[in-house]
Protein backbone atom coordinates (compact mmCIF):
# COMPACT_ATOMS: atom_id res chain seq x y z
CA UNK A 1 0.00 0.00 0.00
CA UNK A 2 1.09 3.77 -0.46
CA UNK A 3 1.88 5.76 1.84
CA UNK A 4 -0.85 7.87 2.80
CA UNK A 5 0.04 12.11 2.30
CA UNK A 6 -1.58 12.68 5.61
CA UNK A 7 0.62 12.67 8.55
CA UNK A 8 -0.38 11.89 12.03
CA UNK A 9 -1.33 14.25 14.59
CA UNK A 10 0.94 12.24 17.18
CA UNK A 11 3.68 12.67 15.41
CA UNK A 12 3.58 16.24 15.83
CA UNK A 13 3.48 17.11 12.23
CA UNK A 14 1.29 19.44 10.10
CA UNK A 15 -2.19 16.88 8.96
CA UNK A 16 -2.74 17.27 5.15
CA UNK A 17 -6.97 16.41 4.80
CA UNK A 18 -7.67 13.91 2.59
CA UNK A 19 -10.47 14.74 -0.29
CA UNK A 20 -12.89 12.24 -0.49
CA UNK A 21 -15.74 11.29 -3.27
CA UNK A 22 -19.13 10.79 -1.04
CA UNK A 23 -21.28 8.45 -2.75
CA UNK A 24 -22.51 7.44 0.12
CA UNK A 25 -25.15 9.78 1.41
CA UNK A 26 -25.56 12.90 4.15
CA UNK A 27 -25.56 10.54 7.34
CA UNK A 28 -22.30 9.35 6.37
CA UNK A 29 -20.90 12.86 5.30
CA UNK A 30 -22.22 14.50 8.68
CA UNK A 31 -19.75 12.19 10.66
CA UNK A 32 -16.85 12.72 8.54
CA UNK A 33 -17.12 16.47 8.31
CA UNK A 34 -16.09 16.78 12.19
CA UNK A 35 -12.88 14.21 11.94
CA UNK A 36 -9.53 15.73 13.14
CA UNK A 37 -8.10 15.54 9.81
CA UNK A 38 -9.94 17.92 8.72
CA UNK A 39 -11.23 16.15 5.10
CA UNK A 40 -12.82 18.36 2.41
CA UNK A 41 -15.78 16.10 1.66
CA UNK A 42 -16.91 16.08 -2.48
CA UNK A 43 -20.80 14.74 -2.70
CA UNK A 44 -20.70 12.88 -5.97
CA UNK A 45 -23.40 14.51 -8.28
CA UNK A 46 -26.25 11.78 -8.46
CA UNK A 47 -26.21 12.16 -12.60
CA UNK A 48 -22.94 11.98 -12.84
CA UNK A 49 -21.36 8.20 -13.51
CA UNK A 50 -19.86 6.76 -10.32
CA UNK A 51 -16.26 6.33 -11.85
CA UNK A 52 -15.85 9.85 -13.25
CA UNK A 53 -14.51 10.66 -9.59
CA UNK A 54 -12.93 14.46 -8.91
CA UNK A 55 -9.38 14.04 -10.10
CA UNK A 56 -7.69 15.33 -7.02
CA UNK A 57 -9.31 13.41 -4.93
CA UNK A 58 -7.41 10.87 -2.49
CA UNK A 59 -10.34 8.58 -1.18
CA UNK A 60 -13.48 7.16 -2.46
CA UNK A 61 -16.31 5.64 -0.81
CA UNK A 62 -18.74 4.17 -2.95
CA UNK A 63 -21.38 1.29 -2.90
CA UNK A 64 -22.75 -1.18 -5.94
CA UNK A 65 -25.67 1.06 -6.05
CA UNK A 66 -23.79 3.98 -7.14
CA UNK A 67 -24.17 3.08 -10.56
CA UNK A 68 -21.73 0.33 -10.97
CA UNK A 69 -23.74 -2.11 -12.68
CA UNK A 70 -23.56 0.35 -15.92
CA UNK A 71 -19.78 0.83 -15.43
CA UNK A 72 -17.42 -0.33 -18.91
CA UNK A 73 -15.67 -3.49 -18.97
CA UNK A 74 -12.40 -1.53 -19.65
CA UNK A 75 -10.47 0.60 -16.95
CA UNK A 76 -11.69 4.63 -17.91
CA UNK A 77 -9.30 6.52 -19.45
CA UNK A 78 -7.04 7.81 -16.49
CA UNK A 79 -8.29 6.04 -13.87
CA UNK A 80 -7.32 5.89 -10.58
CA UNK A 81 -6.57 9.40 -11.25
CA UNK A 82 -5.01 10.77 -7.57
CA UNK A 83 -7.71 7.61 -5.34
CA UNK A 84 -5.43 6.17 -2.56
CA UNK A 85 -7.85 4.20 -0.61
CA UNK A 86 -11.80 3.17 -1.90
CA UNK A 87 -14.39 2.74 0.92
CA UNK A 88 -17.18 0.25 -0.30
CA UNK A 89 -20.44 0.08 1.61
CA UNK A 90 -20.74 -3.96 0.65
CA UNK A 91 -19.06 -7.21 1.72
CA UNK A 92 -19.55 -8.40 -1.51
CA UNK A 93 -17.21 -6.55 -4.46
CA UNK A 94 -18.95 -8.51 -7.09
CA UNK A 95 -21.28 -5.96 -7.98
CA UNK A 96 -18.15 -3.86 -9.15
CA UNK A 97 -15.72 -3.84 -11.77
CA UNK A 98 -12.59 -5.61 -12.10
CA UNK A 99 -10.70 -2.25 -12.76
CA UNK A 100 -12.05 -1.31 -8.99
CA UNK A 101 -9.87 -3.62 -7.57
CA UNK A 102 -6.50 -3.06 -9.36
CA UNK A 103 -5.29 -0.12 -7.97
CA UNK A 104 -6.06 1.66 -4.87
CA UNK A 105 -6.81 -0.38 -2.10
CA UNK A 106 -10.24 -1.23 -1.55
CA UNK A 107 -11.78 -1.69 1.81
CA UNK A 108 -14.95 -3.48 2.47
CA UNK A 109 -18.31 -3.30 4.49
CA UNK A 110 -17.68 -6.79 6.04
CA UNK A 111 -20.12 -7.17 9.24
CA UNK A 112 -21.62 -3.85 8.56
CA UNK A 113 -25.38 -5.74 7.76
CA UNK A 114 -24.49 -8.61 9.45
CA UNK A 115 -27.77 -7.77 12.57
CA UNK A 116 -30.17 -7.06 9.86
CA UNK A 117 -29.73 -10.00 7.60
CA UNK A 118 -29.60 -12.54 10.88
CA UNK A 119 -33.02 -10.95 11.62
CA UNK A 120 -34.15 -11.69 8.58
CA UNK A 121 -32.83 -15.43 8.31
CA UNK A 122 -34.78 -15.75 12.03
CA UNK A 123 -38.10 -14.82 10.32
CA UNK A 124 -37.67 -16.67 7.28
CA UNK A 125 -36.84 -19.47 9.85
CA UNK A 126 -39.84 -19.14 12.16
CA UNK A 127 -42.17 -18.21 9.21
CA UNK A 128 -41.30 -21.54 7.27
CA UNK A 129 -42.37 -23.12 10.50
CA UNK A 130 -45.05 -21.46 11.96
CA UNK A 131 -46.88 -20.75 8.52
CA UNK A 132 -49.45 -17.60 9.88
CA UNK A 133 -50.04 -16.58 6.83
CA UNK A 134 -50.70 -19.56 5.00
CA UNK A 135 -52.88 -20.90 7.99
CA UNK A 136 -54.79 -17.80 8.07
CA UNK A 137 -58.80 -18.42 8.11
CA UNK A 138 -60.81 -16.02 5.43
CA UNK A 139 -64.09 -17.90 6.16
CA UNK A 140 -66.28 -19.99 8.97
CA UNK A 141 -65.52 -23.06 7.26
CA UNK A 142 -61.28 -22.12 6.89
CA UNK A 143 -61.48 -21.82 11.05
CA UNK A 144 -59.47 -25.31 11.03
CA UNK A 145 -56.84 -26.96 13.54
CA UNK A 146 -53.57 -27.32 11.39
CA UNK A 147 -50.34 -28.33 13.13
CA UNK A 148 -47.49 -25.77 13.32
CA UNK A 149 -43.81 -26.82 12.85
CA UNK A 150 -41.10 -26.54 15.44
CA UNK A 151 -37.86 -25.47 15.98
CA UNK A 152 -36.80 -27.58 19.06
CA UNK A 153 -34.02 -30.31 17.81
CA UNK A 154 -33.75 -29.18 14.73
CA UNK A 155 -30.44 -28.97 12.70
CA UNK A 156 -29.83 -25.25 11.38
CA UNK A 157 -26.76 -25.24 9.14
CA UNK A 158 -24.65 -22.03 8.02
CA UNK A 159 -22.21 -22.03 5.17
CA UNK A 160 -19.85 -19.19 5.91
CA UNK A 161 -19.13 -18.05 9.38
CA UNK A 162 -17.79 -15.00 9.35
CA UNK A 163 -20.18 -11.72 10.60
CA UNK A 164 -24.01 -13.04 9.49
CA UNK A 165 -23.31 -16.62 10.20
CA UNK A 166 -22.03 -15.83 13.93
CA UNK A 167 -25.01 -13.35 14.12
CA UNK A 168 -26.84 -16.13 12.83
CA UNK A 169 -25.48 -18.72 15.16
CA UNK A 170 -26.26 -16.31 18.21
CA UNK A 171 -29.94 -15.92 17.50
CA UNK A 172 -30.83 -19.48 16.52
CA UNK A 173 -29.33 -20.96 20.38
CA UNK A 174 -32.21 -19.68 22.22
CA UNK A 175 -34.84 -22.11 20.38
CA UNK A 176 -33.11 -25.44 21.71
CA UNK A 177 -31.36 -26.59 17.59
CA UNK A 178 -28.72 -28.25 17.07
CA UNK A 179 -26.01 -25.79 14.80
CA UNK A 180 -24.11 -27.34 12.22
CA UNK A 181 -21.37 -24.85 10.69
CA UNK A 182 -19.16 -24.89 7.21
CA UNK A 183 -16.26 -22.38 7.12
CA UNK A 184 -13.62 -22.23 4.96
CA UNK A 185 -10.62 -21.79 6.74
CA UNK A 186 -9.60 -24.10 9.71
CA UNK A 187 -11.42 -23.80 13.18
CA UNK A 188 -8.53 -22.01 15.95
CA UNK A 189 -10.47 -22.78 18.74
CA UNK A 190 -14.14 -25.12 19.62
CA UNK A 191 -17.73 -22.63 19.83
CA UNK A 192 -19.52 -24.02 22.59
CA UNK A 193 -22.83 -25.52 20.61
CA UNK A 194 -21.34 -25.47 17.58
CA UNK A 195 -20.65 -28.55 15.50
CA UNK A 196 -18.13 -27.99 12.62
CA UNK A 197 -18.74 -30.20 9.33
CA UNK A 198 -16.47 -30.50 6.44
CA UNK A 199 -18.16 -30.10 3.35
CA UNK A 200 -21.23 -28.81 2.20
CA UNK A 201 -22.71 -32.47 1.32
CA UNK A 202 -22.25 -33.03 4.83
CA UNK A 203 -24.02 -29.85 5.92
CA UNK A 204 -26.93 -30.42 3.44
CA UNK A 205 -27.12 -34.12 4.83
CA UNK A 206 -28.37 -33.01 7.75
CA UNK A 207 -29.77 -29.58 7.73
CA UNK A 208 -33.82 -28.85 8.04
CA UNK A 209 -32.83 -25.21 7.49
CA UNK A 210 -29.52 -24.20 5.79
CA UNK A 211 -28.29 -20.60 5.99
CA UNK A 212 -25.63 -19.58 2.74
CA UNK A 213 -23.71 -16.53 4.24
CA UNK A 214 -20.19 -17.29 2.05
CA UNK A 215 -19.16 -14.87 -0.32
CA UNK A 216 -19.32 -15.44 -4.21
CA UNK A 217 -16.16 -16.10 -5.16
CA UNK A 218 -14.64 -18.96 -8.05
CA UNK A 219 -15.01 -21.91 -5.66
CA UNK A 220 -18.16 -20.91 -3.95
CA UNK A 221 -20.16 -20.52 -7.52
CA UNK A 222 -22.73 -22.97 -8.15
CA UNK A 223 -22.01 -24.67 -4.60
CA UNK A 224 -25.46 -25.69 -4.51
CA UNK A 225 -26.13 -27.94 -7.46
CA UNK A 226 -28.39 -31.07 -8.37
CA UNK A 227 -25.60 -33.06 -7.22
CA UNK A 228 -25.38 -31.41 -3.50
CA UNK A 229 -29.45 -31.29 -3.52
CA UNK A 230 -29.93 -34.63 -3.49
CA UNK A 231 -28.58 -35.32 -0.83
CA UNK A 232 -30.49 -32.96 0.91
CA UNK A 233 -33.28 -34.20 3.68
CA UNK A 234 -36.77 -33.56 2.14
CA UNK A 235 -37.11 -31.45 5.43
CA UNK A 236 -34.63 -28.88 3.90
CA UNK A 237 -35.36 -25.08 3.59
CA UNK A 238 -32.71 -23.43 1.83
CA UNK A 239 -32.08 -19.20 2.69
CA UNK A 240 -29.84 -17.91 0.58
CA UNK A 241 -28.45 -14.00 1.94
CA UNK A 242 -25.20 -14.20 0.02
CA UNK A 243 -24.88 -14.06 -4.04
CA UNK A 244 -27.25 -15.78 -6.41
CA UNK A 245 -24.70 -17.39 -8.08
CA UNK A 246 -23.73 -19.42 -5.24
CA UNK A 247 -26.80 -21.56 -6.07
CA UNK A 248 -28.13 -23.39 -9.38
CA UNK A 249 -31.31 -21.98 -9.52
CA UNK A 250 -32.43 -24.67 -12.30
CA UNK A 251 -31.45 -27.57 -9.96
CA UNK A 252 -33.04 -25.65 -7.25
CA UNK A 253 -36.48 -24.95 -9.06
CA UNK A 254 -35.97 -28.87 -9.68
CA UNK A 255 -35.68 -30.08 -6.24
CA UNK A 256 -38.65 -28.46 -5.37
CA UNK A 257 -40.84 -29.25 -7.97
CA UNK A 258 -40.26 -33.21 -7.39
CA UNK A 259 -40.12 -32.75 -3.62
CA UNK A 260 -36.69 -33.40 -2.64
CA UNK A 261 -36.26 -30.26 -0.84
CA UNK A 262 -38.92 -28.61 0.97
CA UNK A 263 -38.66 -24.83 0.14
CA UNK A 264 -36.51 -21.56 -0.11
CA UNK A 265 -36.11 -18.32 0.92
CA UNK A 266 -34.27 -16.68 -1.80
CA UNK A 267 -33.27 -12.67 -0.95
CA UNK A 268 -30.96 -12.87 -3.97
CA UNK A 269 -30.69 -14.58 -7.39
CA UNK A 270 -29.10 -14.60 -10.43
CA UNK A 271 -29.21 -12.71 -12.53
CA UNK A 272 -30.51 -10.41 -10.09
CA UNK A 273 -33.25 -9.17 -10.60
CA UNK A 274 -34.52 -12.38 -12.44
CA UNK A 275 -36.05 -12.28 -16.05
CA UNK A 276 -39.59 -11.53 -16.76
CA UNK A 277 -41.09 -15.21 -17.08
CA UNK A 278 -38.83 -16.54 -14.37
CA UNK A 279 -40.88 -19.54 -12.56
CA UNK A 280 -39.29 -18.09 -9.46
CA UNK A 281 -41.48 -15.66 -9.45
CA UNK A 282 -44.26 -17.18 -8.95
CA UNK A 283 -42.95 -20.73 -7.32
CA UNK A 284 -45.33 -22.11 -4.40
CA UNK A 285 -42.55 -23.28 -2.66
CA UNK A 286 -40.36 -20.15 -3.04
CA UNK A 287 -40.37 -16.99 -0.94
CA UNK A 288 -38.59 -14.24 -2.94
CA UNK A 289 -37.14 -11.31 -1.51
CA UNK A 290 -35.51 -8.32 -3.35
CA UNK A 291 -32.43 -7.83 -1.77
CA UNK A 292 -33.55 -6.30 1.01
CA UNK A 293 -32.19 -8.27 3.85
CA UNK A 294 -29.28 -6.03 4.70
CA UNK A 295 -32.23 -2.91 5.38
CA UNK A 296 -33.99 -2.05 8.66
CA UNK A 297 -30.78 -1.86 10.85
CA UNK A 298 -28.47 1.49 11.04
CA UNK A 299 -26.50 0.21 8.35
CA UNK A 300 -25.49 3.52 7.54
CA UNK A 301 -24.33 4.50 11.00
CA UNK A 302 -22.47 1.34 11.29
CA UNK A 303 -21.10 2.52 7.95
CA UNK A 304 -19.91 5.62 9.01
CA UNK A 305 -18.31 4.33 11.88
CA UNK A 306 -16.31 1.53 9.87
CA UNK A 307 -15.28 4.32 7.63
CA UNK A 308 -14.23 6.68 10.59
CA UNK A 309 -11.83 4.00 12.09
CA UNK A 310 -10.69 3.35 8.27
CA UNK A 311 -9.86 7.54 8.30
CA UNK A 312 -8.15 7.57 11.33
CA UNK A 313 -5.98 4.32 10.10
CA UNK A 314 -5.21 6.37 6.78
CA UNK A 315 -4.73 9.59 8.16
CA UNK A 316 -2.09 7.55 10.48
CA UNK A 317 -0.23 6.16 7.68
CA UNK A 318 -1.31 2.27 9.43
CA UNK A 319 -3.01 -0.78 7.52
CA UNK A 320 -6.85 0.06 6.90
CA UNK A 321 -9.12 -2.89 8.54
CA UNK A 322 -11.20 -5.16 6.13
CA UNK A 323 -8.58 -4.68 2.92
CA UNK A 324 -10.23 -7.08 0.18
CA UNK A 325 -7.73 -9.53 -0.91
CA UNK A 326 -7.47 -10.92 -4.59
CA UNK A 327 -6.16 -13.86 -3.99
CA UNK A 328 -9.15 -14.70 -1.33
CA UNK A 329 -11.71 -12.77 -3.49
CA UNK A 330 -13.17 -11.52 -0.34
Amino acid sequence: MNTPRIESRRASTRVRSPIIVNQLGAEVRAALADHWSRPLIIDHPADRPAWEVAPEADVLLTRPLAGWNKAPADKPAGWPFGLRWIQTASTGIDFFPAWLLDGPVVTVGRGISADPIAEYVLAAILGFEKRIHEIRPRSREQWKIAPLGSLSGKTIGIAGFGAIGRAVAERVRPFGVNTRVLRRSAWPYVVPGIEPVDSIEQLVEVSDHLVLALPATTKTARLINADVLARAKKSLHLINVARGRIVDQSALLQALDEGRIAGATLDVTDPEPPLDGDPIYDHPKVVLTPHVSWTGGEDAKRLADKTLVNLDAYAHGVPLADVFDKNLEY
